[in-house]
């Protein structure tokens, strides 16, 4: 009997070690595909030479000095970026917000359908969700512009907000709903002073996923752009594609170093890691 009782004892240690060894393997191995690339865009960013490469042959602001004094067309790639992810949240913002609020309230099957619905943008390939949208709006009769663009921008960012706000009216403690109808305060009333305030982190925690993956959205923009719409990840596209611009680099090292250190201020501030799922 203690024969049989140490052999499972043996076997749970093994099974245990086999488990750790292989999450350990796995972790290690997803971040390396994460954090080797940044690396290296980081690094090539740094090149003194005339064309992009790793390792660079040796290390300069150079391009760096050009991306702040002779860069104007990627300033305005920028500045169109910055309009249409900023338009696009806010309006996906007030999208998402009383649709999320309906979904959290629901616990029907028509509600369930409608959540899938909401967060399909999220589930389908880029390229066929941008050339789905391409052909409704040619349908509806809205041309090719910046304003085709900060549509198409909503309907991806949409997706995103509607998820970390249901997590938030989830988290509601239904009492304080009640206890504000029993002193007499109405549903908008209930909703402004009670309700939003509370889900207002997992909102703006959504706003900014959302914000950072309108930001960096390559396929509904090469589909919904014109050619005075460029924006930024298009125009770095173009450069790598046809220059190698060592530009290229020195904007997403430049990127790479903003979005860390504003991934890191918006978690403390609002904890998004909590509603991310």
């Amino acid at each position: 009997m203690a024969e049989i009782t140490n052999g499972m004892r043996l076997r749970r240690r093994i099974d245990a070690g086999t488990w750790r060894l292989t999450f350990g393997a796995t972790v290690a191995l997803a971040l390396l595909l994460l954090l080797v690339p940044t690396f290296i865009a980081l690094a090539a960013s740094f090149n003194g030479g005339e064309s992009l490469r790793f390792p660079p042959r040796d290390l300069s602001l150079r391009w760096y000095q050009a991306l702040w004094n002779e860069s104007d067309d990627i300033w305005t790639a920028f500045g169109i970026s910055l309009r249409v992810s900023s338009l696009a949240t806010l309006g996906a913002t007030l999208l998402a917000t009383p649709a999320a609020l309906y979904l959290a309230r629901q616990q029907t099957a028509r509600a369930r359908a409608l959540e899938t619905l909401f967060q399909s943008p999220m589930m389908l390939p880029g390229i066929s969700l941008g050339l789905a949208m391409l052909v409704w709006l040619q349908m509806i009769g809205v041309p090719l512009s910046y304003w085709s663009l900060v549509i198409g921008h909503m309907a991806i960012a949409t997706p995103y907000i509607v998820r970390t706000a249901l997590i938030g009216f989830g988290q509601i403690d239904p009492s304080l709903l009640e206890a504000s109808r029993s002193l007499g305060a109405g549903g908008l009333r209930t909703f402004v002073r009670v309700t939003l305030p509370l889900a207002l982190p997992a909102v703006l925690a959504g706003g900014f996923i959302a914000f950072m993956f309108s930001f960096d959205n390559v396929p509904i923009s090469l589909f919904l752009s014109d050619a005075r719409s460029e924006v930024l990840p298009i125009r770095l596209w173009n450069l790598i594609e046809n220059l190698l611009d060592v530009r290229a680099a020195a904007v997403a090292g430049a990127l790479i170093v903003f979005t860390i250190v504003f991934a890191l201020v918006m978690e403390r501030v609002l904890g998004v890691s909590r509603y991310v799922r």
